[in-house]
């Protein structure tokens, strides 16, 4: 069972935050979805990270973060601490942006990390 916990162990840019919600209202992302965040084998540094919408599952921590439901396994945690997601809409880039303090190294692409 997912367990729904106060104080997340990552951050959302205030930009961020916008476009999540913008996202979830354009669409339709249904109600028992959040943003689930976290990492994933592969990438060009051994790992990847992982965001988009899901259901909880048995092994997450769920957190509330200014109304949007955060979705992680806990087993992730360890991995993406202290991490913040920003959210860029620039003329060279537009997506969204993970600043680690975890990663030791991380690769030209910017989704993709050592730890």
């Amino acid at each position: 069972m997912a367990t729904t916990t106060q104080a997340p162990p990552i951050g959302l840019t205030p930009r961020a935050l916008v476009e999540v919600k913008n996202i979830i209202q354009e669409k339709s992302v249904p109600a028992d979805y959040g943003l689930r965040i976290g990492v994933q084998g592969g990438g060009c540094s051994g790992m990847s990270y992982l965001l988009g919408f899901d259901k909880a599952k048995d092994n997450d921590e769920v957190y509330d973060l200014d109304g949007v439901q955060l979705i992680m396994d806990k087993k992730h945690a360890m991995y993406v601490l202290g991490m913040e997601v920003d959210f860029q809409d620039g003329l060279n880039a537009r997506g969204f942006t993970f600043n680690n303090p975890q990663a030791k190294s991380t690769c030209g692409c910017g989704s993709s990390f050592s730890a």
